[in-house]
């Protein structure tokens, strides 16, 4: 059975990254996002279908995220030189183009395995999304099959809720009250 993640301390990591203009190598940790909400993001491989549907779309909605205090990331296990070839592919040629946030590399699998996302007989990451507290506390975690992309909107309403200090019912939305607040 795996283990519980959800209201525990998210699993620490430091990663390779290369930044959102496909320019600068750099590392991320988890005590760099200490004092801001993250929306930590696991995706399958570069140059796939899927995956740019879900990484552009988190990179035009960064401005929204950013209001909410909140950083974005993403992460596979391509290297941090695949990433950058990625960044800098236009779109037109399954590229990405630039974004608003950078990608990590996940090389040795560790971090994905600490999340409880890698497929191991293949290697690569399941569609997995956390959402860590100030604090590092991960509050939300939501894992796809690798043929189902995620929602924005969706990853929006779940940190807003998150954010409103009560406990929101089913269909919640940005706006409406909490059932109480904590």
């Amino acid at each position: 059975m795996a283990e519980r993640l959800v209201g525990r301390p998210a699993p620490d990591f430091t990663m390779e990254t290369v930044d959102g203009e496909g320019k600068e190598f750099g590392r991320a940790s988890l005590s760099d996002y200490r004092g801001r909400w993250l929306v930590f993001f696991f995706y399958p491989l570069d140059f796939t279908v899927v995956c740019p549907t879900e990484i552009t779309a988190l990179s035009d909605a960064a401005d929204r995220f950013r209001k909410l205090d909140a950083d974005i990331l993403g992460v596979s296990i391509d290297s941090v030189h695949s990433h950058k070839a990625w960044i800098n592919t236009p779109k037109s040629e399954n590229g990405l183009g630039k974004l608003s946030f950078p990608l990590a590399s996940d090389m040795t699998k560790q971090v994905a395995r600490d999340y409880g996302v890698l497929i191991e007989e293949e290697g690569i990451a399941l569609r997995g999304l956390f959402i860590v507290d100030p604090e590092g506390e991960l509050k939300h975690q939501v894992v796809h099959h690798n043929d189902v992309g995620r929602s924005v909107e969706e990853t929006l309403r779940v940190l807003q809720a998150l954010q409103s200090g009560g406990l929101c019912p089913m269909n919640w939305k940005p706006g409406d009250k909490p059932i109480r607040s904590n």
